[in-house]
């Protein structure tokens, strides 16, 4: 074994010596064949080198020649600029003395129309004083001969014109109004006749009392209870005043919020059915009905909008709707009127080539703000608009609410829609009813506001307040004058006074001439 391994070792080593003397051997012959191929390339490199240097040398001689051209170029280009420039100047030169000797001759000729200027100006300063002293002696003269002094005559003659243009001014003032009335009445008669001849309704009938019918005598002392417990709770729980009197088989419910009534009512019903009357079940009778009239209230307001046809109305203005059941105004039935309204709106809307959806959902909602739960300090129109407006109701809808009764300024078509609406509605016959003691105070404000001017002699209000005669004094006043009392009375009226409808002015001038034969 240790000799196979002697021998590989030997074998090994015999073959590296071999390698190394015959790369000893072959040494000398591989440096000089590198070296000729060496040799080789160094001179085909110089031989290059020397081509590409040529070629550069062609090149700068042909660039040298180009810019030489070029520059020459350039300076030509810049001596006749030059040139040109020189010419000009020249030019330019030339001009400017003709110009220097036209002005001077300018001046020369201004100095002369100066002179003959300050020479005529004279002239006419002692015309003009000449023209004032025979001025002044003229209106001494007249002054002499009228017996008037220039600021009296010239006083006389402004009231004079005045006058005349205050008959004027009212004489074609009628004539507009005429030819606006020949032009326009006929056609607004016929459209608003239409509207309310085609959305009748019923008459006032409600007030703010209510009157609960009993079987006998004896049910009002278990209403009353031991001690008037029983009417002191439901009182206190519901708001209402009850009035238990002489009158036979009747109870009187009193309150001027006519939800309160109901709810009252109601409960009055349902205990008297019942017959057990004490404060535990009044209370929860109570309860009971304010929850059931919330339901009804609310049902109503669902239903008044599908019968109208009024629909993406938030749920908060459906209950305020349903409200207007138990509200009146003037006697009238607010829910009924606003129904009224809106559908007033709505045919008129339709004439006038307007959207009646639009002016229908305003007319419903012009009077929602009187039926707010809490007290409010502003106008029930403003508080309505104010309410529509956060509810995110249209522009238009929420200027007609605030504007039906002028608190706010009107900005679209319908806003005039709803308020002629709102005021036939309102002043149709049988529409409303009012106080005795205001409808009298009424018709004295109208008088006492004719009897009120200058030279009236008497005043009459005549079919309930819708028209007022004035009676004048025929030496006091003529027949311009009378036109002229007649337009500013109506315009008093329309500014000082609250009232339906319209007020017809009449003021009448009567002269007469009364002899007696004996």
């Amino acid at each position: 074994m240790n000799l196979d391994i002697t021998t590989i070792i030997f074998i090994i080593i015999s073959a590296v010596a071999g390698l190394g003397i015959g790369f000893l051997i072959a040494a000398p012959v591989l440096r000089k064949s590198i070296d000729a191929k060496g040799q080789l390339k160094i001179k085909e490199a110089e031989i290059e080198a020397e081509k590409i240097k040529n070629e550069k040398l062609l090149q700068g001689e042909k660039k040298l020649m180009q810019l030489k051209a070029e520059h020459e170029t350039y300076v030509s280009t810049k001596n006749k600029n030059a040139i040109d420039l020189e010419s000009k100047a020249r030019q330019k030169e030339q001009q400017t003395a003709q110009k220097l000797e036209q002005v001077q001759r300018k001046e020369k000729e201004l100095d002369t129309l100066r002179n003959n200027l300050t020479g005529q100006l004279e002239i006419i300063e002692k015309k003009k004083a000449e023209l004032d002293k025979a001025h002044q002696k003229q209106v001494a003269q007249l002054e002499v001969i009228s017996g008037l002094s220039a600021n009296e005559a010239k006083t006389q003659l402004i009231e004079s014109l005045k006058a005349e243009a205050k008959t004027d001014a009212m004489a074609f003032i009628n004539q507009a109004m005429d030819e606006a009335k020949l032009t326009a009445s006929k056609e607004a008669k016929k459209i608003v006749i239409q509207t309310i001849q085609r959305a009748p309704t019923e008459h006032a009938v409600e007030n703010s009392v209510t009157v609960f019918n009993i079987e006998g005598d004896d049910m009002k002392g278990r209403i009353i209870g031991r001690e008037g417990r029983n009417i002191r709770a439901l009182e206190a729980l519901t708001g209402v005043e009850i009035i238990v009197d002489d009158t036979p088989e009747a109870i009187i419910l009193s309150c001027f919020d006519p939800v309160r009534r109901e709810i009252a009512r109601l409960s009055l019903h349902h205990l008297v059915s019942d017959g057990r009357i004490h404060p535990a079940r009044i209370e929860e009778i109570v309860e009971k009905t304010k929850k059931q009239i919330e339901d009804e209230i609310a049902e109503i307001g669902k239903r008044t909008t599908i019968d109208l046809g009024v629909h993406g109305l938030p749920a908060e203005l459906i209950r305020l709707i349903g409200r207007m059941k138990y509200r009146s105004s003037y006697g009238q039935n607010l829910l009924q009127h606003s129904r009224e309204v809106a559908n007033l709106c709505s045919l008129m809307a339709a004439e006038f080539g307007l959207n009646p959806k639009i002016a229908k959902r305003a007319g419903l909602l012009h009077d929602i703000g009187k039926v707010f739960e809490e007290e409010l300090e502003l106008p029930h129109a403003v508080a309505g608009m104010k309410l529509a407006e956060k509810l995110k109701e249209k522009p238009e809808i929420c200027n007609a609410i605030g504007a039906h009764h002028d608190e706010v300024e009107m900005t679209s078509l319908y806003s005039p829609i709803v308020q002629i609406c709102d005021a036939i509605s309102g002043s149709r016959p049988g529409a409303r009813r009012e106080v005795h003691q205001q409808y009298i105070q009424r018709l004295k404000d109208l008088e006492n506001l004719a009897l009120s001017n200058s030279g009236v002699e008497k005043a009459f209000a005549i079919q309930a307040g819708r028209e007022l005669r004035v009676i004048v004094s025929a030496e006091k006043i003529s027949d311009k004058d009378a036109e002229i009392m007649s337009f500013n009375i109506a315009n008093k009226i329309q500014t000082e006074m609250t009232y339906p409808g319209q007020v017809k002015v009449t003021v009448i001038r009567e002269t007469r001439a009364v002899n007696i034969a004996k």
